[in-house]
């Protein structure tokens, strides 16, 4: 079932995000894992972090003044479309966006 033949709710959170990278051989600090959202990506050439503004360090390389959008209610796997739906106005209006997705539900990063 695509979400074309759904509404989907949003709720604005409240804190502010940056978007940070790191190099894949740096230790993470563990006050990362204190923080009411984060998110952590790994690969062979860079971590990316999705972590409250307040708490980055002055030293790291960040883009800050992220708001997010949490998808309310919980999604299924197997539903197509979602991301689409919320992104496909925003990009034909320039707006950038970062996905977040998770196993119940998805996030939507915009400036």
């Amino acid at each position: 079932m695509g979400t074309h033949s759904r509404n989907l709710s949003l709720a604005v959170l409240p804190e502010r995000l940056a978007i940070c990278v790191r190099s894949p051989d740096e230790p993470l600090p563990e006050f990362i894992t204190r923080c009411p959202l984060f998110s952590i990506t790994r690969t062979h050439e860079k971590v990316s972090l999705v972590l409250p503004e307040e708490v980055v360090p002055v030293d790291w390389k960040a883009e800050k003044g992220w708001r997010c959008f949490k998808v309310l209610g919980s999604l299924k796997l197997n539903i197509t479309g979602v991301l689409a739906s919320l992104t496909s106005c925003l990009a034909d209006a320039g707006v950038s966006t970062l996905a977040i997705s998770t196993f119940t539900t998805d996030y939507l990063l915009v400036r």
